[in-house]
């Protein structure tokens, strides 16, 4: 037994003079030390020696186990400061080389002003609705005041998926479906999204925009607070607004109409632009959601979320909107 511990103890000095580095050093502790290590296996042999001779080596044996330890540790320590030092030798960063630069996006001006607009009307109380983009003619028309055959339709009939579903033209449809489900109770709501629409391809219109619309249904709504909410919609997007100016206009589903221009100084001449339209709720609308227009009165109002946007940043082309160019969108950092 005492020739074993005396080999082993010359076997493990000789292989640790071979240790190069962290990964030499691991193998040998896995043979010597471990748990399946030559050290636990002599430690085994413990048991089948004879019983007088059991102490001393034991003794033999714990005096061994120290010094290995002891030793991996020196030598663990002294590989470890090596390995950091060729790191740092061959690792080194050359600060003179130029930094990394990295390009930081900004908010879409289309979602910066739907921001804005979600931002008025919910500190005014209102929540915020959504609904599906594939639509059916139900809620899309015939809830709207736009039965079949209406020659308003015309205007919207555009990216049909089958004759009873398509794309939705506008988003009164969350508006006809908010009805739906919460009437009789009242209702202050707005609707921002996408909506698809045959329309000329110019500079201002697309076949894809976005629209935010806003629906009041209660007891007692008059045209005036339709008004004191398009006033409040006119200042917030153009601050430097001196008012908003109603045209009588024709929508199926508002009874009266108007469209709303935004008054404004330029070379000392007021001018106005058409931002909206907007109307009170039609009785058919309102009996349609589940509301008696006899007791509940409201009013809507659209406004196409690229055209405010345009007008406000002096955007001249719509599709800028959707080009990804990194050269317009960092236009807008910081605003």
């Amino acid at each position: 037994m005492k020739e074993k511990i005396e080999n082993l103890r010359k076997n493990y000095l000789e292989d640790s003079k071979n240790v190069v580095n962290l990964k030499d050093l691991e193998e040998l502790r896995i043979k010597y030390l471990s748990k399946s290590g030559l050290l636990s296996s002599l430690l085994t042999l413990l048991k089948d020696a004879p019983k007088e001779d059991k102490p001393l080596f034991g003794k033999e044996l714990n005096i061994l186990k120290a010094e290995l330890e002891q030793n991996y540790e020196l030598l663990k320590q002294e590989k470890e400061k090596e390995s950091f030092l060729n790191s740092l030798t061959n690792e080194k960063i050359d600060v003179t080389l130029p930094a990394t630069t990295f390009n930081f996006g900004s908010i879409h001006p289309l979602n910066r002003v739907i921001k804005e607009v979600e931002d008025l009307f919910v500190g005014n109380g209102f929540t915020i609705e959504t609904g599906p983009e594939l639509e059916t003619d139900y809620y899309n028309f015939e809830l709207m005041g736009l039965p079949k055959g209406h020659p308003a339709r015309s205007m919207q009939d555009s990216f049909y998926i089958t004759q009873n579903t398509l794309l939705r033209t506008h988003t009164s449809p969350v508006q006809a479906r908010t009805m739906e489900k919460q009437a009789p109770n009242p209702i202050k709501i707005i609707c921002p999204g996408k909506t698809y629409r045959r329309d000329n391809d110019d500079a201002t219109h697309s076949h894809q925009f976005m629209q935010i619309e806003g629906l009041v249904v209660d007891k007692g709504i008059t045209f005036s607070n339709l008004l004191y909410y398009l006033e409040q919609l006119a200042s917030h997007i153009f601050p430097n607004v001196l008012g908003v100016r109603l045209r009588p206009s024709y929508f199926p589903f508002t009874e009266p109409s108007v469209e709303v221009d935004v008054k404004f100084l330029r070379n000392g001449e007021i001018k106005y632009i058409e931002i909206l339209g907007a109307g009170m709720v039609s009785p058919e609308v309102l009996r349609k959601g589940g509301y008696d227009p006899k007791i509940y009165s409201g009013f809507a109002f659209g406004v196409g979320v690229e055209r405010i946007t345009m007008l406000k940043y002096g955007i001249d082309n719509i599709k800028n909107f959707y080009l990804n160019d990194t050269r317009f969108l960092k236009q807008f950092k910081g605003e």
